[in-house]
């Protein structure tokens, strides 16, 4: 613990004070005591402190007539409710109030130290993204980019120093982890940034149709071609293109979009005229582009042309602590949408964010969230609200590891094992296992096929 985070307890029981200050200075807290309401306000007006833990029932000034002025004066101070008097009515009035969280006495400790971590973090958030601000640049937009971790805070460094260059860009990860909006950060934060920035999935659209899609064609280019039609890389002049799911372009294509990121030109399908582009390319794929190469799916001249600069979205579980940033964000986003007074999550259901794996990433973390704010009917989402899927994370994890040896196994096989376990855990619903693993139904699909599964 961090010895400068300073906590005020307020209670007018001394032996329950006593008990407070040696469990949280056991934590590697600095206390301070109040026996009554009045004097935690006072003490509010002497210091700042970064959290309040404060009984509900006092004799001279009670914990809610407390909070109120605490609140007045510092609104950024994080309060905890305590009470042995458990009601609905009275933590719905502590929360309306301005307390962050209510807990009941005899207090649960681990649920205590979750509450009060869970309540600095978010106070401090502010703080380090204002402190990340600085870092990056003051002028740095991180088109809503939602991280701290160390590992999030190097990315959005290198993405701030390529930023400004024109640079073609390759950003890799798995599916899920918001490459897409690594892309836009990108774009946003150049001289382009008033330019079109021009997305498309090349997962998404058949062979056939793609070439039309980047190059466009000329009225009578083939059956259906009624008009001429620019395509992506005409509408992105200017600008910037992002090109997801590269890895999923044909060779055949390959060789036509290097031939465009040589000449920085082009031509319609079905046309002769030669189209000069100025256009900055981002690229991303889940896939190990160098093994692609190795297999003979993806040629190593293009990827040289996009691999000028890489940057690597590190995947929801090797940065946990970004889930109850994300999950909170989340959740007010769905709540206005859905037009819900949802203030948060119980620690029991934020302990099951946090242990859970996140196979689709921050796609399945989003999706959890916004079924679990549709179907709640409290002001906290608690685990019961969660997903199957999440509730089952551990008994999964279990059949996992009983059924998929990993030892001596290549990366493809243990791909491969994932994704037909998953399958079976979906109960072979094809959607609902494209959802867990955050990827496509087209790409499951095709993942089954190349495994020689009936789909």
């Amino acid at each position: 613990m961090n010895k400068k985070n300073t906590i005020l307890v307020v209670d007018d029981d001394p032996a329950h004070r006593t008990m407070l200050r040696t469990l949280l200075t056991g934590w590697g807290y600095t206390i301070a005591e109040a026996d009554d309401g009045s004097t935690a306000i006072k003490k509010v007006h002497e210091q700042a402190f970064d959290l309040i833990l404060m009984d509900i029932r006092m004799i001279k000034v009670t914990g809610l007539q407390a909070l109120t002025e605490i609140k007045a004066l510092n609104p950024s101070i994080p309060v905890i409710i305590m009470t042995a008097y458990s009601s609905v009515e009275t933590a719905v009035e502590a929360l309306k109030n301005g307390a962050y969280d209510y807990l009941t006495k005899p207090l649960d400790f681990d649920e205590l130290r979750f509450a009060m971590e869970r309540a600095m973090d978010h106070t401090q958030l502010k703080e380090e993204n204002r402190l990340l601000r600085e870092t990056l640049g003051s002028h740095f937009d991180r088109q809503n980019i939602i991280g701290r971790s160390a590992a999030m805070v190097k990315l959005l460094e290198t993405v701030a120093q390529v930023a400004p260059s024109e640079a073609t860009v390759l950003i890799t990860g798995e599916s899920g982890t918001g490459k897409e909006m690594i892309a836009g950060a990108i774009h946003f934060n150049t001289t382009r940034k008033d330019g079109p920035f021009v997305k498309i999935n090349c997962a998404a659209i058949t062979e056939t149709l793609l070439e039309s899609e980047l190059f466009g064609h000329e009225k009578g280019a083939f059956t259906g071609a009624y008009r001429r039609k620019e395509g992506r890389f005409r509408q992105a002049h200017g600008g910037s293109l992002f090109l997801d799911e590269i890895s999923e372009m044909s060779l055949a294509m390959q060789v036509k979009l290097l031939r465009v990121l040589q000449e920085r030109e082009i031509t319609r399908v079905g046309g002769e005229e030669v189209i000069k582009v100025d256009v900055r390319i981002i690229a991303a794929t889940n896939k190990d582009l160098l093994q692609e190469i190795e297999a003979a799916r993806f040629r190593e001249d293009l990827y040289y042309r996009l691999n000028v600069v890489t940057l690597n979205m590190p995947p929801l579980r090797k940065r946990r602590e970004d889930i109850p940033l994300l999950a909170q964000h989340f959740l007010e986003m769905f709540s206005e949408k859905n037009r819900k007074q949802i203030k948060g999550f119980t620690p029991q259901a934020m302990d099951r964010l946090l242990k859970y794996d996140w196979p689709g990433n921050v796609r399945e973390l989003m999706n959890g969230v916004e079924r679990a704010v549709v179907l709640s009917r409290s002001e906290y989402l608690d685990e019961e609200d969660l997903p199957m899927i999440l509730k089952d994370a551990s008994l999964s994890g279990e059949i996992l590891a009983k059924d998929v040896r990993l030892e001596n196994m290549s990366l493809d096989e243990v791909e491969k094992a994932t994704v037909l376990k998953t399958l079976e855990l979906a109960g072979g619903n094809k959607s609902e296992a494209a959802r867990r693993l955050g990827i496509t139904r087209r790409t499951l699909h095709k993942k089954l096929k190349m495994y020689g599964v009936m789909s």
